[in-house]
């Protein structure tokens, strides 16, 4: 192999992987980091929602200075500071989220990645890389250090 195409030595597949357990740990770390993109949008979320009832805060305010007292205490009884869903604020969620099926699935990928390839990560990606780097092409390097 052109020495422009060789691997990181940390992501090459070690000895004795085949094919097919390189693609299932790549599929692995696809669906898993699909749940970091879900996990951000409760984030999202999270904030949003926050923030929305802090400026519920400014409406109630704004309300009771224009004169409209019985409409503010409305809001600010009935909405501000209410729960999403019963029981939950929106950080209760994302603990729930986290604790149910975040956590367990991120050590699940981590543990499946240790036991069957020494715990080298992104194999696959790794792979993709050394086949669409351009040889001898400076910004193509295999790692950071190779000059």
């Amino acid at each position: 192999m052109d020495s422009n195409r060789e691997m990181d030595p940390a992501h090459q597949v070690p000895d004795g992987v085949d094919e097919k357990t390189v693609q299932a740990l790549g599929a692995l770390s696809k669906a898993l980091e699909t749940t970091e993109r879900a996990r951000g949008h409760l984030y999202g979320f999270h904030q949003l929602t926050g923030t929305a009832d802090l400026e519920l805060g400014e409406a109630v305010r704004l309300l009771r200075e224009a004169g409209h007292e019985d409409q503010a205490a409305r809001v600010e009884q009935d909405i501000v500071g209410r729960n999403v869903i019963p029981g939950h604020w929106t950080f209760q969620i994302i603990e729930a989220y986290n604790a149910t099926y975040y956590h367990p699935f991120a050590s699940m990928e981590h543990d499946l990645v240790d036991e069957l390839v020494g715990g080298r990560d992104h194999l696959l990606e790794a792979r993709f890389k050394s086949i669409r780097r351009t040889p001898h092409h400076p910004d193509h390097t295999a790692t950071p250090s190779t000059s």
